[in-house]
């Protein structure tokens, strides 16, 4: 089992940008310190829900920071990027880093963004798996050419190529948030790994692990592949000596942070949105995930391992909205919770 952060740069209210981005390279830091597997990176544009604009830029800085943790983007969002700009990018930090970077990517949602980048709402709307296989080219093969709906260019050398890397990895692992059989299915059929979000619970990801798995099988992939995979399970995270005082401390922090950062978003037609209460949203993820003692932590990771098969997971740490809790809550992670795990 591979334990690692879920980084957000959370604005909560009352700090800026500035405060919410040294907290999350501190909870970085912290957690290669404390025994941590990885650390994954979210990605938000012009909304105070997350304040990192880049994902691969910040990780690419953690990167330098550390020796050992692994660090990915949880994600980074392809219908406002080109492909091939994010693939040199990835390829450059897989590269640099020894093999320790790891690409997330997914959807995102219809948002301004896609005004702003001048993607359009049909990038989001049925351009992803155009701009995923490219992005999965880039990463695999040593010069690509495109002819496709959206992007459409003569073939060109692959500078640098990951597969000159000095490790054993021939290229940074493709990593899919999936929301939907859809995305499912899709990320299956190519055989790259999912990464589920925290609104999901052990069942749904269970079933989302099997489809994956049949899907992944009628693609022709091999049995090791099928079974194999390296899902990511995104959660949070709150260790406390009581459990109650674990809950407290979230929902006393979270929801005015998930109300100003989840209102903030805008859509980019104007189309109708529905907004989860930010209490009861705050109280559905305690009831999810590590959220009490070290012991029902472990206990509790154990479990959503053993039910959906996956292995690997980013919790959010961040969500006392505090520095020093951040810290001691990482610390706690690794010194108390990684032991009972193996």
């Amino acid at each position: 089992m591979r334990v690692g952060t879920f980084v957000l740069a959370a604005q909560f209210p009352g700090q800026g940008h500035g405060e919410a981005l040294h907290r999350a390279i501190r909870s970085a830091e912290v957690a290669e310190e404390a025994g941590l597997d990885s650390v994954w990176l979210a990605e938000h544009h012009f909304v105070p829900y997350g304040t990192c604009p880049s994902a691969i830029t910040l990780a690419g800085l953690l990167l330098g920071r550390t020796s050992r943790l692994r660090v990915g983007t949880a994600v980074s969002v392809l219908p406002t990027v080109h492909p091939v700009a994010l693939g040199e990018q990835a390829a450059l930090l897989h590269v640099t880093s020894g093999g320790r970077f790891s690409l997330g990517v997914g959807r995102g949602g219809p948002w301004v963004d896609l005004e702003v980048f001048g993607s359009g709402l049909a990038a989001y709307e049925k351009g992803f798996p155009e701009s995923l296989d490219l992005l999965v080219r880039w990463l695999r093969e040593p010069s690509v050419g495109a002819a496709g709906e959206r992007f459409a260019f003569r073939e060109v050398p692959v500078v640098p190529r990951p597969s000159e890397s000095l490790s054993d990895a021939p290229g940074p692992e493709v990593v899919v948030a999936c929301t939907s059989p859809a995305s499912v299915r899709l990320a299956a059929g190519r055989g790259l790994p999912m990464l589920l979000g925290m609104h999901v619970g052990d069942e749904e990801k269970a079933e989302m692990v099997a489809l994956w798995r049949k899907s992944a099988r009628a693609a022709g992939h091999p049995p090791e592949l099928v079974l194999g995979a390296r899902h990511v399970s995104a959660g949070i995270c709150q260790i406390a000596d009581r459990r109650t005082d674990a809950i407290e401390a979230l929902t006393k922090a979270m929801p005015g942070w998930l109300k100003q950062g989840l209102e903030a978003h805008v859509t980019v037609d104007g189309r109708e949105r529905s907004m989860r209460d930010p209490l009861a949203y705050t109280e559905l993820l305690c009831g999810l995930h590590p959220v009490g003692t070290p012991r029902l932590c472990a206990d509790r990771l154990a479990a959503t391992s053993e039910r959906t098969g996956i292995s690997r997971f980013a919790l959010l740490v961040e969500g006392s909205g505090d520095l020093a809790a951040t810290e001691e809550n990482v610390r706690r992670l690794g010194a108390e919770v990684l032991p009972h795990l193996g």
